[in-house]
């Protein structure tokens, strides 16, 4: 039976981490890294790069040292040292570590588009299903539970707290505030009022890849007080099947933590100029807020806007800012 080779294998794992290693490090000097991970994430990042360096180097000098690998096959720990089985067995072994680091040497880095957006569906707006009593919030009076409960999702509710989300139901508009389904306070939150009351005094909106996601929140909520106020928002080109010609959609991918969890956000545009643009094209709109009723729900929509066509991002995607 021939002997396993100790040094070989461990010479092969060392190149296996080396690569990552080295993978990551071009994905953050090229900047491409922007296209897979969220800035909140970075510092995991630069730790694994470190780790798969230190363990790759370790890896490759002890397959140098043969009296640490004859002191593994009896060190009588009673664990394995070797990968057992055939040659190709081992072969697929390592081709399962060894080709993602191929395929992304290799294969260009690219964000997200349009194709995906219509595989993932899209939010319009920020996405909430109800919008508040915008008169209540901004005056500062209390909300009711049923109200609050219908700012989000009724099962997402119920599942957070189950006996508060029935109480709920039964007892009608309870004043007691430990009912209420924690994850509906958000609605509410002074923080998106602060918001409002820096949006309402500007001549003109400016939607930034920093507040993307916290001026849709408020265009949701506050969408009544917005009506008629100028707008400036940038996105890729999408359209729904059914759009008309002079419609679109400024698209963003929003990321928390990696493309997996991305969600699809846009603002509907209605212009003129919209036949000219293709999907996936980023372009800049200047237009009036006015809204459009679409499921029975009230989605913010930029009147009359001027387009033009402009470079990706240097980070395609909008990220939450807690």
């Amino acid at each position: 039976m021939k002997e396993y080779d100790h040094s070989f294998h461990a010479f092969i794992q060392g190149i296996i981490l080396l690569g990552f290693a080295l993978f990551m490090l071009g994905l953050i000097l090229t900047g491409n890294v922007v296209y897979y991970i969220a800035p909140t994430m970075m510092p995991f990042i630069y730790f694994s790069l470190a780790a798969f360096f230190l363990l790759g180097t370790i890896q490759i000098f002890r397959s140098t040292k043969k009296d640490d690998h004859e002191h593994e096959s009896n060190c009588g720990c009673e664990h394995e040292h070797q990968i057992r089985g055939p040659v190709w067995l081992k072969f697929g072994i390592y081709s399962i570590f060894i080709l993602p680091i191929l395929f992304g040497f290799v294969l260009p880095d690219r964000g997200l588009d349009s194709s995906v957006a219509s595989n993932r569906g899209i939010q319009y707006g920020a996405g909430i299903d109800t919008q508040l009593s915008t008169d209540d919030t901004v005056s500062g009076n209390k909300t009711t539970d049923s109200e609050k409960t219908s700012g989000i999702s009724r099962a997402e509710a119920y599942l957070e707290d189950p006996e508060g989300y029935m109480e709920t139901l039964e007892n009608g508009n309870s004043s007691k505030e430990e009912d209420i389904p924690p994850d509906a306070e958000v609605w509410n939150d002074d923080y998106y009022e602060t918001i409002y009351h820096e949006l309402i005094n500007d001549e003109r909106i400016e939607v930034t890849d920093e507040n993307y996601l916290d001026v849709m929140t408020v265009l949701d909520i506050y969408l009544d007080k917005f009506l008629g106020r100028e707008i400036e928002i940038i996105g890729f080109a999408y359209r729904e099947p059914d759009f008309p010609e002079n419609q679109l959609v400024a698209a963003r991918f929003a990321m928390t933590c990696c493309t997996a969890d991305t969600a699809v956000y846009g603002t509907l545009i209605e212009s003129d100029q919209a036949v000219d643009f293709d999907d996936d094209v980023w372009f800049r709109a200047v237009g009036t807020i006015n809204k459009r009723e679409l499921n029975e729900r009230s989605l913010p929509l930029v009147k009359d806007a001027q387009i033009q066509e402009i470079e990706e991002p240097e980070s395609p995607y909008v990220y939450p800012s807690y």
